[in-house]
């Protein structure tokens, strides 16, 4: 397990890193610390591009949920300054819809002289830089992450006291070895997948991309009639790429074809 922990320490720039068997259970740590320890009272998110349980978890621990303006998922900075405070927790997904990187160095800059905790979820940025950054980072080994063991989480800190006050997790040991050959090919991986994205976004130059100059995994597209959606459609079939339709939260809240480059 020393090994495992070693090579996150590395990924996320924390010291403090802890194994979980879920994504989710490492983002219940989080914010449970966030409330019993730090008595944060809101948690900011974003409109677009988070996960599913960024809506559920602050609502069962009684954290008021308040949504932040986006450009299709990236934070409208101006939103954010208006709405945080020492009360609050930003909760965020560095890589929105896996589509785009959001600007976490300024981000943390704005968290800092708002007294705003930054919990990041580095599920689909682990192994870039915007993986470092955050009071509490969290992230998924689930089916088609960059990390994909199809099972368990972990959350990291620098800070001791937050450490401390974690609550216990499980992982399961029989999975350690699988791991490690995981997070060794993690670099190979994102190579694969950034080339990739880079074949789509050079066929499909001429359709409507959301962030098409920004660095990402997937590819979403935008529609605004049938016509455009079957040929975005037909392109994924004729290529054998997996691809989900919008709006949906955990992408885009436009009509759009978000192509799901991350599940090769």
């Amino acid at each position: 397990m020393q090994q495992i922990i070693s090579k996150l320490q590395e990924l996320t720039g924390n010291k403090y890193v802890q194994l979980t068997d879920r994504g989710n259970k490492s983002l219940l740590i989080a914010l449970t610390l966030a409330k019993e320890f730090l008595d944060k009272e809101k948690v900011l998110i974003q409109d677009q591009g988070g996960w599913i349980t960024y809506r559920q978890y602050p609502k069962k621990l009684g954290l008021e949920i308040i949504e932040l303006k986006t450009d299709h998922g990236l934070i409208d900075m101006t939103d954010f300054e208006d709405k945080a405070n020492a009360n609050s927790v930003l909760l965020i997904n560095s890589t929105p819809g896996y589509a785009v990187v959001e600007d976490m160095q300024k981000i943390q800059a704005a968290c800092k002289r708002k007294k705003c905790l930054l919990i990041n979820d580095v599920s689909g940025s682990i192994g870039t830089e915007n993986a470092k950054i955050g009071d509490i980072v969290f992230g998924s080994f689930g089916k088609w992450k960059p990390i994909s063991l199809g099972y368990g989480g972990f959350v990291a800190t620098n800070n001791d006291k937050y450490y401390e006050e974690f609550e216990a997790s499980y992982f399961d040991e029989n999975k350690y070895d699988d791991l490690i050959e995981k997070i060794d090919g993690l670099a190979e991986r994102l190579k694969m997948l950034k080339e990739k994205r880079k074949t789509i976004l050079e066929d499909l130059s001429s359709f409507n991309i959301v962030h098409k100059d920004k660095e990402g995994i997937n590819v979403i597209i935008k529609f605004n009639d049938d016509e455009v959606k079957q040929r975005i459609i037909d392109y994924c079939k004729e290529n054998k790429l997996e691809f989900t339709e919008c709006p949906r939260y955990i992408r885009v809240n436009d009509n759009a074809i978000s192509i799901e480059v991350k599940r090769l």
